[in-house]
């Protein structure tokens, strides 16, 4: 299941970010906020890549620090964390200021200046302030929402975040209902510089975005972590289901699915795994998310050692430029790993992290690793240029079928 990555980022981050303060309550000793006024950057400073590179800086560091991160809808950056490596955090606003080096609202203050860039809070001293500025930033995200309304004509851009009680209604309703025109298939190509693209296999999904359109179209179902992801064990058995009653000779094997760790030891998995065929297993990726892994490395441990003696391969899904150089794929006992493409990886001062990733690729393997979310000819280029050989994306998709379509023309 093609499924979102990392920490949610959603209009109603501001409603979280309050709703977060106002319940720290006894737990603000020790904790600490940061607000990065992204939002003060000049408008060629502030495009999406940028912004998502300075969001997986903090993002990464969510974990160790017991953090909450929010991405709100002016482009600012809030985290909240447990002050455990000062000097950790330290860097990641300096690798962020640096990012944005050219803009003056980076500019480092003198003696007696106000940051522009970075505004500090000590949770527990600054607890009124903090509560203030939040929801003042609420309000700020509201109004602006019924200004654009009005001038588009539209209802609420917002979608209130998904609670346990509809959470437990949209259950009871993918429980029974067919799926089947949810299933979305994505190939894998092998992208040869004097071949034209191989598919090598399909990566299946259930489409969240229509999943939510069709069945709560009133709510964000992204907007809370821990509940999404209690829905994608939901989802995960309801894929195998559709798997093993399937009569499309396409996907019986060389595909991909995406599973939670806890799935692989299911009654459910088990049950899949034995309804295939004779040397189906050997052609089926199991893709796994990196955060999901390291929640309880144990179980994960013995689902990898299970899952590999039955025939599966494993992928590790989910990599970014932050995490490339910190994890090794053999040891942690994968087959293959994806790694996004962002354009960060092609930003000319990220020259050190461009070698980083030629390394990586070189003792991962050539052919171990997957470049995903490819939406340019700039990401092929540079994945070639690193060595991959594996592409998957969008502007892949549309470069076979513009293939496809012109070998159909008559001559």
């Amino acid at each position: 299941m093609n499924r979102p990555l990392g920490i949610d980022i959603s209009s109603a981050q501001e409603y979280r970010l309050v709703d977060y303060i106002e319940r720290l309550g006894r737990l603000r000793d020790g904790r600490r906020a940061l607000h990065l006024h992204l939002s003060r950057l000049k408008p060629q400073h502030r495009r999406e890549h940028h912004m998502r590179i300075a969001f997986s800086t903090f993002e990464s560091r969510v974990k160790s620090f017991e953090g909450q991160i929010f991405r709100l809808a002016n482009q600012d950056l809030f985290f909240v964390y447990k002050e455990v490596d000062p000097a950790a955090i330290d860097e990641a606003v300096m690798r962020v200021r640096y990012l944005f080096t050219e803009d003056p609202a980076t500019r480092e203050p003198e003696d007696g200046e106000a940051d522009l860039f970075v505004t500090w809070y000590d949770v527990d001293r600054d607890f009124t302030r903090l509560l203030e500025v939040v929801r003042g930033l609420h309000d700020e995200a509201q109004k602006r929402t019924r200004r654009l309304a009005a001038i588009s004509g539209d209802g609420p851009a917002e979608k209130p975040p998904i609670n346990p009680h509809k959470l437990g209604e949209l259950i009871d309703t993918i429980t029974s209902a067919d799926l089947s025109n949810l299933m979305r298939r994505q190939p894998v190509y092998a992208l040869l510089t004097d071949r034209p693209p191989q598919p090598l296999f399909r990566e299946l999904f259930i489409s969240i975005g229509d999943l939510q359109k069709q069945v709560l179209p009133n709510f964000n179902i992204l907007a809370n972590r821990w509940l999404f992801q209690y829905l994608t064990e939901t989802l995960d058995k309801r894929m195998l289901a559709l798997l093993m009653r399937n009569d499309d000779a396409d996907i019986t094997h060389s595909f991909s699915v995406n599973l939670n760790v806890s799935t692989i030891l299911s009654p459910e998995f088990l049950a899949f795994d034995a309804s295939l065929k004779t040397g189906a297993r050997g052609t089926i990726v199991i893709e796994l998310q990196m955060v999901d892994i390291y929640a309880d490395i144990g179980t994960y441990n013995f689902a990898r050692d299970f899952a590999r003696e039955r025939g599966y391969r494993l992928c590790l899904d989910s990599m970014t430029e932050l995490t490339v150089g910190h994890i090794d794929r053999a040891r942690l006992g994968v087959d293959l790993v994806k790694l996004q493409w962002s354009p960060g990886f092609a930003d000319e001062r990220l020259a050190q992290a461009q070698q980083k990733l030629k390394d990586f690729v070189d003792q991962t393997g050539k052919s171990r690793v997957i470049m995903c979310h490819v939406d340019s000819e700039e990401a092929i280029r540079f994945g070639q240029t690193a060595g991959i050989a594996m592409y998957q994306g969008r502007f892949v998709d549309q470069q076979v079928a513009a293939r496809a379509a012109a070998a159909q023309r008559p001559r």
